[in-house]
């Protein structure tokens, strides 16, 4: 696609985020527009974002739960980047999230890494865990601009990765002592996630693409062949995708997590 009808896609979905609203899927009316030039719509958009002064602080890794793929309409992950204006961090354990300007939102509860090192493209989780200094839990609020939750991956890619916010509880550092021990839980930890006291859900680390920890591999794999895409350093922070389903949630709702034998302490929200 030309530059110009790259810059095109990215007023409408600025103009859709701005004003919370909603718009037909892009695919819809661009037969040519594949998952590369979601991408270049994306870089689009960040790079309009810098201008304006936003600040990355993290990346998130979505639709690397294959067990929901065929719900979607998708058949591979995708990334973004999540911003100073709509994560926070909540050591208590505890968070209150504005529901406001996001557009048919769903929480999804996930395994989030901050970086130590650059992560290795390789298919080994302790060997993966050896660059990371810290896990915790995470809720990250997904939202969809377009109708129903009805899009292709190329679209869903170009709209902010689905993006709304990320809330990420408190860390647990990976030392030489748990590393072993935390490869081994990932995927097969059990999350339960609950609203208002009631079992909504639940998920093993392993629908994860079999470990949470592999999608920072995935992820650098992908950045290798996007060369305008920064790759993966120390001081990151990366969401690698929902345990479960996504669920819609409303203002007036508390929802909370578990993640049993992973070993981190679960999430509660409210929502505002």
């Amino acid at each position: 696609m030309t530059p110009a009808a790259i810059g095109a896609i990215a007023d409408r979905l600025l103009a859709a985020y701005d004003s919370a609203t909603t718009l037909s899927p892009i695919s819809a009316t661009e037969p040519q527009f594949d998952v590369a030039a979601a991408y270049e719509v994306l870089a689009e958009i960040e790079r309009r974002r810098r201008a304006r002064g936003w600040q990355s602080v993290a990346r998130k890794i979505g639709f690397t739960n294959r067990t929901i793929w065929a719900r979607y309409g998708v058949n591979r992950p995708m990334w973004a980047h999540a911003w100073d204006r709509t994560v926070q961090f909540a050591p208590s354990g505890r968070a209150s999230q504005s529901l406001a300007g996001l557009v048919q939102p769903r929480i999804e509860p996930e395994v989030v890494f901050k970086l130590k090192a650059p992560v290795p493209a390789v298919d080994d989780a302790a060997s993966i865990l050896d660059c990371v200094e810290w896990v915790a839990a995470g809720f990250e609020i997904v939202q969809s601009h377009f109708p129903d939750w009805k899009f292709t991956a190329a679209d869903c890619t170009a709209a902010f990765g689905l993006h709304g916010a990320l809330i990420v509880g408190a860390p647990v550092a990976v030392t030489a002592d748990n590393r072993a021990s935390i490869a081994a839980a990932l995927p097969a930890f059990a999350l339960q996630l609950r609203h208002g006291g009631a079992l909504v859900d639940t998920g093993a680390g392993a629908n994860v693409l079999g470990n949470p920890a592999l999608a920072l591999a995935h992820l650098a794999r992908v950045l290798a062949t996007q060369p305008w895409a920064p790759p993966l350093a120390a001081g990151e922070v990366i969401t690698t995708g929902t345990v479960t389903d996504a669920w819609p949630v409303e203002p007036g709702q508390t929802w909370t997590s578990d993640y049993g034998a992973l070993g981190v302490a679960g999430l509660t929200v409210s929502f505002t």
